[in-house]
């Protein structure tokens, strides 16, 4: 099945994609970072990557008449910049000019795939964007009712409403289906919530929803403070002191071992790995994986617990969040996650390497999608239309 992958950045959402059996016929990104990192990845070899055709420019300056040609195109996935929408940037949304949303758009009313997968952050669903997120919503399941020149962006929205309440003339041209999911909850070693839009074209009729989630924190404390399960297999005393009484006093609210399984840890995520700062010998036969000097706590900022899913990775607009992007030791001591140890939280492959300074390859890993929250979306997108395409053969 054939895709193009907008936004790339690092490429974590399109690894995440290829993965589930979408092969790119374009992958676009104006970062010459991001694609110095993909393009370094495709010399390599490496799997899922080393086909990309990759286009290197800006997505308003692409003719999808030209990549596309005559080639039906199955998803149109990306994730379009989140700062516009991000709790950490300036707020202005439809204001800036880095909104990229309306591309995403005309790529879905141009290339009419058969699905799309769209990502961004959850501030994008925060009660200041509700009318612009509403607008972005209702553009994509009709895709085809574009802006006029002089048309505000209120006006559209008007007009699209009416389109949407017109019983003779409101059928969709795509199912849309939005929802803000953890990534924690799927095995992904960081408590990232982003927000995931999904469509299929109306004419396939296929009923679909989010895949459940698998992993729960619910499971992890049983695996840590009822079973101990959790301290057993990293061969580890069960810890007490101040650190633990809330973890232990929310165990005990449980009154039955959760079937699902327990979300990851970073201790579990990084456990094979070398120390950067004590064992830099050892750290430097792994790629990316270097102790970067400088990390400290402030209020609100004090790294993250090594028994717990890491909190979000962030890129930052001037430099990397110190307090967001440090492990906390057991002992109190902080220090910076390795570019290697970040990209483990993001579940991207082991040998996948970035390119350029610390600061900046953090940015392109605060900026991603991890790899295998997108796996598992794309995954049961691809079977969807897979099934659907059995049935019409």
């Amino acid at each position: 099945m054939q895709s193009i992958e907008l936004f790339s950045g690092a490429g974590g959402l399109g690894i995440g994609v290829s993965r589930a059996g979408f092969a790119p016929i374009a992958v676009v990104e104006r970062d010459r970072y991001c694609c110095d990192t993909i393009v370094e990845n495709k010399q390599r070899g490496l799997r899922h990557v080393a086909e990309w055709p990759l286009v290197q420019g800006d997505v308003r300056d692409i003719d999808y008449a030209q990549i596309g040609g005559e080639a039906e195109v199955d998803l149109v996935s990306g994730g379009p910049p989140c700062q516009p929408f991000s709790l950490g940037g300036k707020h202005r949304g439809n204001l800036d000019r880095r909104d990229m949303f309306p591309e995403a758009v005309r790529a879905v009313r141009e290339l009419q795939p058969l699905a799309f997968l769209f990502e961004n952050v959850k501030g994008l669903t925060r009660p200041a964007f509700a009318n612009y997120f509403e607008y972005m919503r209702l553009q994509l399941i009709y895709p085809e009712l574009e802006r006029k020149r002089e048309e505000k962006w209120m006006e559209h929205l008007a007009r699209l409403e009416r389109h949407h309440t017109d019983a003779s003339d409101g059928s969709p041209s795509y199912r849309v289906v939005t929802r803000v999911l953890n990534a924690a909850d799927y095995g992904v070693p960081q408590r990232r919530e982003r927000v995931f839009i999904v469509g299929f074209r109306d004419d396939l009729k296929i009923e679909w929803s989010f895949p459940p989630a698998t992993h729960s924190r619910e499971a992890l404390l049983w695996s840590q403070w009822h079973s101990g399960e959790y301290w057993e297999s990293m061969g580890m005393k069960k810890p007490s002191g101040d650190s633990t009484v809330h973890s232990q006093r929310s165990a005990r609210l449980l009154r039955e071992r959760p079937q699902s399984k327990p979300w990851r840890t970073v201790r579990q995520a990084l456990s094979d790995l070398p120390d950067p700062e004590f064992e830099q010998k050892a750290a430097s036969h792994h790629c990316n994986h270097r102790f970067q000097p400088g990390a400290k706590s402030y209020p609100g900022h004090t790294g993250s617990s090594e028994d717990e899913p890491a909190k979000t990775l962030k890129a930052g607009d001037h430099g990397v969040p110190g307090g967001e992007n440090m492990p906390r030791r057991a002992d109190g001591s902080l220090r910076y996650f390795s570019v290697r140890e970040s990209a483990r939280l993001q579940t991207f492959p082991d040998d996948y390497l970035f390119c350029g300074t610390w600061t900046e390859s953090m940015r392109q890993l605060g900026n991603a999608v991890p790899v295998n929250l997108a796996e598992i979306v794309a995954t049961s997108i691809q079977e969807h239309l897979q099934s659907r395409k059995a049935t019409n053969e």
